[in-house]
């Protein structure tokens, strides 16, 4: 793979420099991937594909232009290389615009310590199938369970190169292995569905697809016989399984290019009390066979652990050379980019401080409010953090679930909602983003 795709990127930088090019960097990314679909026992689909996909970003002067492909004969690099060149001279002037100094480019760009990717043989499509056809045996089997929509296996592997004009030359491989099922519940419109499913780098470390089968369908069961909940303020314990989208929004607040733009509800807030005092949120992007992963960012600076917030207070932003030169500050290596857009701040491994308690004891101790297991839709403010989405989930009712509730909406303010934050102790660890169950106090619950 790396050798391939190396002689790509050199091939790319070359024709920029023929072209006239004052700067330029190149991505070369090539992926193999298989995904097997069974319903009711049988194969219903099964897929395989292999690609790749070069891309080009050239510099004249402070402009900047950026060109893709998935042809990689020569001719066709030498056109894109000249296409990229006369894009940019049209483009308008970014003064942030830049590839690194040589000087600020990683030392270490070996990603083999990472574990990032199984080079065992590809699984056969037969074991995918079966690992599938488990999984929905599976949730067939749980009482309340009146089908399944579907079962599914998949594995990929992909490899990157990235070379840039300043010198930086390297890359590195990954893959990624998974069982998914979503199972349904009762019949007619009184029909309820809901999911569960593993990804790993290695597929000898997924959950059994029984365990995740059963999971799918006890999960459906529970929704049945949804009620509408009464409207008022309540207390709202986001699951595990989608509370790690609050935290998203923090980091999203906490992004380069939103704090440059000025629409960003975290402005004016460096130094102060985010999250509550004793919670810290580290970006870990050297944690070993963990999928955020990786030695270097596509910029080609050498990435580290840093902490976002430590001890609830708001310690920096992610950022990228451009936007890092746009606020007056260091990049923090976090840029990020595929093969048909310039680098962009994104954040890799990030973890926060568990809880103590278990989610249990959280419901027990809540009280009367809502527990929240799905949600669909959005309405974030980015410059004040109102936050609106609709939800569906589990009635608790003096510390226990009593019933289904859906069709509701639950609103507050991100700012007031995260730093008045309860954390459960029941986080997923090998994720990139491990967040607990996550309890919020006194938000608006508009439902019947």
């Amino acid at each position: 793979m790396g050798a391939h795709l190396q002689e790509l990127t050199q091939a790319l930088l070359k024709a920029a420099k023929v072209a006239g090019a004052d700067a330029a960097d190149a991505m070369a990314v090539d992926g193999t991937s298989v995904h097997v679909d069974v319903r009711n026992g049988a194969l219903e689909q099964a897929e395989r594909s292999e690609g790749i996909e070069i891309g080009l970003r050239v510099l004249i002067g402070k402009r900047q232009a950026v060109v893709s492909a998935s042809d990689i004969r020569a001719e066709t690099m030498a056109a894109m290389a000249e296409r990229a060149v006369a894009m940019a001279k049209e483009a308008p002037e970014d003064p942030h615009a830049g590839l690194a100094d040589a000087s600020q480019l990683a030392a270490d760009r070996d990603a083999t310590g990472l574990d990032l990717v199984d080079m065992g043989p590809e699984p056969e499509p037969a074991w995918l199938k079966e690992q599938a056809q488990r999984a929905e045996a599976a949730a067939k089997a749980v009482r309340g369970v009146s089908q399944v929509q579907g079962a599914s296996g998949g594995w990929s592997r992909t490899g990157v190169w990235i070379s840039a004009s300043n010198g930086f030359s390297a890359g590195y491989s990954r893959s990624a292995a998974s069982v998914s099922c979503t199972a349904i519940a009762g019949e007619g419109l009184g029909m309820e569905r809901d999911y569960d499913g593993d990804t790993r780098i290695y597929a000898s470390d997924l959950r059994s697809p029984e365990e995740i089968g059963t999971q799918a369908g006890q999960r459906a069961v529970e929704r049945l016989n949804a009620k509408k909940p009464p409207t008022g303020h309540y207390p709202v314990l986001f699951d595990e399984r989608i509370s790690a989208s609050l935290i998203g929004h923090l980091l999203a607040a906490a992004n380069g290019a939103s704090v440059a733009r000025g629409s960003s509800w975290l402005l004016g807030r460096l130094g102060e009390q985010v999250l509550p005092k004793g919670i810290d949120l580290i970006e870990e992007p050297h944690r070993v066979r963990v999928g955020g992963s990786r030695p270097f960012d596509a910029e080609g600076l050498a990435t580290k652990r840093r902490a976002i917030v430590e001890d609830g207070m708001l310690t920096g932003w992610t950022l990228d050379l451009a936007s890092a030169r746009k606020l007056g500050l260091e990049s923090t290596a976090n840029a990020a980019r595929g093969v048909s857009a310039p680098p962009a701040p994104s954040n890799w491994n990030v973890s926060i401080t568990q809880g103590v308690k278990s989610r249990e004891a959280l419901i027990a101790e809540m009280g009367t409010g809502l527990l929240v297991t799905s949600m669909i839709g959005a309405t974030i403010n980015p410059t004040t953090g109102d936050y609106s989405r609709g939800a569906a989930g589990l009635w608790v009712q003096n510390g226990e679930v009593t019933h289904a509730v859906n069709e509701c909406t639950i609103a507050g303010n991100l700012m007031e909602m995260l730093t008045n934050m309860i954390l459960a102790n029941d986080a997923r660890l090998h994720l990139s983003r491990p967040t607990p169950s996550i309890l919020v106090e006194g938000m608006t619950l508009a439902g019947a």
